[in-house]
C-alpha cells in the first residue's frame, strides 16, 4: 500500500513539471549547494533523514523531530569574489503539530567594474541574491511515506536592476527503517518572477531529483545514488574540441551516445561511518565530471570528498569539490544543537 501511495504522488509530481524545460532561467542560484556535507556526496542528495537540519532545504520531506532547534549555518568560496552561504533552523512545536522549518541561501557576486556602450568607465557595482523559506513535512497515517513543501520568496539585485520571485519546493520520502533504505523526490523552484528586471519574463530553474540510499548491513557505509535534472532527458553537449576534421577540411562533431547522456544525470556518493561523531564522505558527479574534463588531461573533475566532525551538542562539516585545475571550491559548516 505505502509503494503504491509514494509511487502515485511520484507521477503527480512529475505530471505537474512536464512541459517546463528547456530555455533560460533566472535565479540559478537555488540549485547551488546547501551544506558541506551535501557537496561532499556529490552535490544533490535527497535521501539523508536524520538530524541533518540543511537537507531540508533541498527536500522538504526530510523535516522531522529530530531537527528540532537544531541551527547551521554554511559558507563557501566561489571563483573570483563569489561568495555563498546558507542557515538552516527547525523547531518543533509540538507532538501533533511536529516540526517547522526556517532557510536562507544567499550569494553575493562581488564587485564588478563599470562601463558604458562606448567603453567608458563607469561607477562600480554589485550583484547579490537571497531565497527566504519555510517548510514543513507531513507523515501519511500508516505508512512510512513522508510528503513536505517549501514556500521560497526570492529577490535578486544585479546592477541597478532588482527582481522579485515566489516558488515552491514539493519532496517526497519513503523510509524503510527495517531495510536501512530511503528513497526519496524533490521538484524544486516551481515558481515564476512577480518582478521582472526589465520587463522579461524569466522562466525558474525547475528540477526534477530523485534518489535512494542504504545503509550497509555489515559495513559501516551508507551509498547514496541520486538521479538529477530528470525534468530534461537530453542534457548532454558536444565538446567542440573532441570535433573531428576529414580529409578535406569537413568537421565532425562529437557525438554523444545514449549510455554518455544517461549517466550525466547520475550522481554518486557514500558515507563512512554515518551518524558517528567522525564521519568521511565521497561523491562523483558525472555530469561535472563530463562537462569539465579536457582532453588529453586528467583534472580529476565531478569528484568531492569531506568529513563531519561532532563535539557534544557543535559540529563541524568540511567539504572540497572538483571542478577544473584553475577552480574548486570548499564549503564549511556548524550545526548547533541549542537544546
Amino acid at each position: 500500500m505505502a509503494k503504491k501511495i509514494l509511487t502515485s504522488f511520484f507521477l503527480i509530481l512529475t505530471a505537474l513539471s512536464y512541459g517546463q524545460i528547456g530555455g533560460k532561467y533566472t535565479y540559478q542560484f537555488l540549485n547551488l549547494v546547501t551544506s558541506p556535507r551535501q557537496a561532499a556526496l556529490g552535490g544533490k542528495t535527497v535521501t539523508i533523514y536524520d538530524n541533518d537540519v540543511n537537507q531540508a532545504i533541498f527536500n522538504p520531506a526530510t523535516i522531522n523531530v529530530e531537527m528540532d532547534n537544531h541551527l547551521s549555518v554554511n559558507y563557501g568560496s566561489y571563483y573570483g569574489e563569489v561568495t555563498y552561504g546558507t542557515a538552516a533552523y527547525a523547531y518543533t512545536w509540538d507532538r501533533h503539530v511536529q516540526t517547522f522549518h526556517a532557510g536562507v541561501n544567499y550569494v553575493n557576486y562581488g564587485t564588478f567594474e563599470g562601463y558604458d556602450e562606448t567603453g567608458n568607465r563607469t561607477s562600480d557595482f554589485t550583484g547579490s541574491e537571497i531565497a527566504l523559506s519555510f517548510g514543513y513535512a507531513y507523515n501519511i497515517p500508516w505508512t512510512d511515506i513522508h510528503i513536505g513543501a517549501n514556500a521560497k520568496l526570492i529577490s535578486s539585485t544585479l546592477e541597478s536592476y532588482n527582481s522579485f520571485g515566489a516558488a515552491v519546493d514539493l519532496g517526497a520520502i519513503y523510509v524503510d527503517e527495517d531495510n536501512d533504505i530511503n528513497i526519496g523526490l524533490a521538484v524544486r523552484n516551481v515558481g515564476m518572477q512577480i518582478t521582472t528586471y526589465a520587463g522579461l519574463q524569466e522562466k525558474l530553474p525547475l528540477e526534477i531529483i530523485a534518489g535512494i540510499s542504504q545503509q550497509m548491513e555489515n559495513v559501516p557505509i551508507r551509498w547514496h545514488l541520486t538521479l538529477e535534472n530528470l525534468q530534461q532527458w537530453n542534457i548532454a553537449f558536444s565538446n567542440p574540441n573532441r570535433a573531428e576534421s576529414s580529409i578535406d577540411g569537413e568537421v565532425q562533431e562529437e557525438k554523444v551516445s545514449f549510455i554518455n547522456n544517461a549517466l550525466r544525470h547520475v550522481i554518486l556518493g557514500a558515507e563512512l561511518f554515518p551518524g558517528k561523531s567522525l564521519n568521511f564522505r565521497l561523491g562523483y558527479n558525472f555530469r561535472r565530471g563530463e562537462e569539465l574534463s579536457i582532453t588529453d588531461q586528467r583534472t580529476f573533475a565531478g569528484i568531492s570528498a569531506g568529513f563531519g566532525l561532532r563535539f557534544n551538542t557543535v559540529k563541524f562539516d568540511y567539504s572540497y569539490s572538483r571542478y577544473t585545475s584553475a577552480g574548486n571550491t570548499s564549503l564549511f559548516g556548524l550545526t548547533i544543537n541549542l537544546q
